[in-house]
């Protein structure tokens, strides 16, 4: 995936999803939302991310390319010869996390919420309270993400995403999205195709005003073929064409617009260019409001959540058949590769994540290896889709500072019981690997980040299960 690239002392609050703080974990009165937040939180502190390595560190060239606009990840090939040349330092501070996970139930209701931030001002992780009408919090003053800041400013954003929220007790640089941003690109187009205003088996005739080294040159495809493009196999140029169609429609305020409207103030998209589609970097996201986003697409019946001005928001916010196209496309992402694995299963590494069946439309029957693209991963994914226990409908996407994945988790028939939705920002991206890690097979795609994120998103996935 080549994309974008933009580089607080032990405390924890406890979470309520209930209204006000809730009763600390641990006690006869902690619910089922403070349970999940407790156990999500010590899962995150338990991988131990002081020994990862930084292969950029902030004394070296890290500091001096950071100003720039923006950034593109690095091809296959410069992954693999950064891991090998590189000569990299241990993590100089705790990096910056944030995870949302809401429980649902079997007919995709929110049972539990919860939201956890690792920085380092929260090292040992804080539990951010979570309203359990509004799924949503005041508490947190969320700061633009800027890769400079985090390296010597001790992980402190200047810039504020919102406005109002100065005095807000939990202060927070959100992660750059990466690729994850995609699922509001999707929802805006797929918002455009319920009004009528595009069709989804119509042609787009992509024609950059100017050159975008991301975006590419012109071309012509239907709107469900950039769609699916953009979200199964991660394609900047799709991406940039159905950018610039949302400016061609004067659509994209109106995208932004909405999410405010939803109770969803974190996800924007701003600043880029209406002539090709590209820059993407005045894009952010919460853990939270990408969960919510999920919930909707998912949908589940009656209200899901209420706005702060009292408005229900419903899964019919999206049509029927424009949430199935959503789940679907989710549903066959390509990219399997950070909360869960199975792109590469058998191998030592990394570890195994969420033990999510491998869309087969990317499996060679022949002999189970995945192909992504241009991406050749060379492993039997066979013996992992027997032992299989869920789908995984999801979007990730990383940098050189950004790990991200969300995504809709359901358990597959005779399967131990769990539905959830799952959201992991971070700013582990390329530029960081673990000590343990070994070369990559000469001719595949390389492991583009820590296993600790897969370790993670298995820990998570037996954290829902065992609250069953």
């Amino acid at each position: 995936m080549r994309l974008l690239k933009s580089r607080m002392s032990t405390f924890t609050v406890v979470a309520a999803v209930a209204g006000a703080m809730a009763t600390a974990p641990g006690t006869a009165a902690a619910g089922p939302a403070e349970r999940l937040a407790e156990a999500v939180r010590q899962a995150i502190v338990a991988q131990d991310f002081k020994n990862v390595i930084d292969l950029t560190p902030p004394e070296g060239p890290a500091v001096s390319r950071s100003g720039a606009a923006e950034k593109y990840d690095a091809t296959p090939v410069e992954l693999a010869e950064r891991v090998t040349l590189a000569a990299g330092k241990p993590l100089h501070q705790t990096p910056n996390m944030d995870v949302a996970v809401i429980e649902l139930d079997r007919a995709g209701r929110p049972v539990a919420m919860a939201d956890v931030l690792l920085s380092p001002q929260y090292p040992d992780g804080l539990v951010v309270p979570v309203n359990r009408r509004t799924l949503s919090t005041d508490q947190i003053r969320y700061r633009w993400w800027d890769d400079t800041e985090w390296d010597v400013n001790g992980g402190r954003g200047t810039r504020d995403v919102l406005a109002g929220r100065e005095n807000a007790p939990i202060d927070f640089s959100s992660p750059y999205p990466a690729s994850v941003l995609k699922l509001m690109v999707g929802f805006g187009v797929l918002r455009l195709v319920d009004q009528g205003r595009v069709a989804l088996d119509g042609n787009y005739a992509y024609q950059p005003v100017t050159p975008h080294p991301v975006c590419g040159g012109p071309s012509t495809k239907t709107v469900r073929r950039y769609f699916d493009e953009m979200i199964t196999k991660s394609q900047n140029e799709s991406t940039c064409a159905l950018i610039k169609m949302l400016h061609d429609l004067n659509a994209m305020d109106e995208l932004n617009r909405s999410f405010v409207d939803l109770g969803l103030p974190t996800l924007m998209i701003t600043g880029t260019n209406p002539g090709n589609g590209g820059r993407w970097i005045g894009s952010n996201m919460s853990g939270i409001d990408t969960a919510k986003l999920l919930l909707l697409v998912n949908g589940g019946p009656g209200p899901l959540w209420t706005t702060d001005t009292g408005k229900h928001v419903t899964r019919d916010v999206l049509s029927h058949p424009s949430r199935r196209f959503f789940l679907k496309t989710l549903g066959d992402q390509g990219h399997n590769e950070m909360l869960s694995t199975t792109n590469w299963c058998g191998r030592a590494y990394p570890a195994p994540g969420i033990p999510q069946v491998t869309p087969p439309r990317w499996v060679n029957p022949a002999d189970g290896t995945v192909t992504v693209g241009g991406a050749v991963y060379g492993q039997d994914v066979r013996p992992c889709d027997e032992a299989a226990e869920v789908t995984y409908a999801h979007k990730n996407g990383w940098v050189d500072t950004t790990g991200s994945d969300a995504g809709i988790v359901h358990s597959l028939p005779g399967k131990e019981k769990r539905n959830y939705i799952v959201v992991v920002f971070c700013n582990l991206g390329t530029d960081y690997i673990d000590v343990n890690r070994p070369a990559d097979p000469p001719g595949v795609y390389p492991v583009p980040y820590t296993e600790k994120y897969g370790k993670l998103g298995a820990a998570i996935d037996k954290i829902v299960t065992g609250l069953r």
